[in-house]
């Protein structure tokens, strides 16, 4: 598959990059894609919710009333949770949510979805840039340059590069990381996927194996 590679200002180079039909133009897994972003997901959470039970809140220990004879339900302490300030019943409690994914199933979620984004016409080859120093307003022009002001846009880099990962940060809807920083979820979040030169041959060579 070979696709124009454009410069920061939009123009087209006269050069064509060749992107790996193994890595771009495969069959989607949606299965494979539905296990890697619940992955990504469920390793973002916390897991810090606790909530205090009985045994964990103050309060008196002496039973309340008498066991017989009341009309009532039995009741033997007053930090049950079915009295108000009592404790939680089966409240949550710290936890770990990720789980764990072989490395073929992950290397094909995200072939998937470059698939699917190469699809769309949504993948971009940009020749690779630097600013001198990391200036928003020079980021906010490249993305003007391609379209990209009111879209999520994701920025793909062969290497770190501080000052344009600077130059971003401020910006809500781009985000720049370097090929080994590639995520299924990332690539599926973003409207248009903006590869590097130099991030191209790290990609299909650790997407290929």
């Amino acid at each position: 598959m070979k696709v124009a590679v454009l410069d920061i200002n939009g123009k087209d180079t006269g050069r064509k990059a060749d992107l790996s039909s193994d890595v771009f133009a495969i069959e989607p897994n949606n299965h494979a894609v539905y296990l890697d972003v619940k992955q990504y997901l469920a390793n973002q959470r916390q897991g810090t919710h606790k909530a205090k039970e009985r045994a964990e809140i103050s309060g008196s220990t002496r039973k309340i009333k008498k066991q017989k004879g009341t009309g009532t339900a039995r009741a033997g302490s007053i930090k049950s949770g079915v009295f108000k300030g009592g404790g939680r019943m089966f409240g949550p409690r710290p936890r770990n949510y990720s789980f764990k994914l072989n490395k073929n199933l992950k290397r094909l979620a995200r072939k998937s979805a470059l698939s699917i984004k190469a699809g769309e016409k949504s993948i971009v080859v940009l020749e690779d840039f630097n600013f001198e120093s990391p200036k928003t307003k020079n980021f906010t022009a490249v993305l003007k340059a391609l379209d990209l002001e009111n879209k999520k846009s994701l920025f793909v880099l062969g290497e770190a590069n501080k000052n344009v990962y600077l130059s971003s940060r401020n910006l809500k809807g781009s985000e720049v990381i370097t090929s080994s920083e590639i995520s299924t979820y990332k690539i599926l979040n973003a409207n248009q996927v903006i590869l590097l030169e130099g991030a191209l041959e790290g990609i299909q060579t650790n997407l290929s194996k």
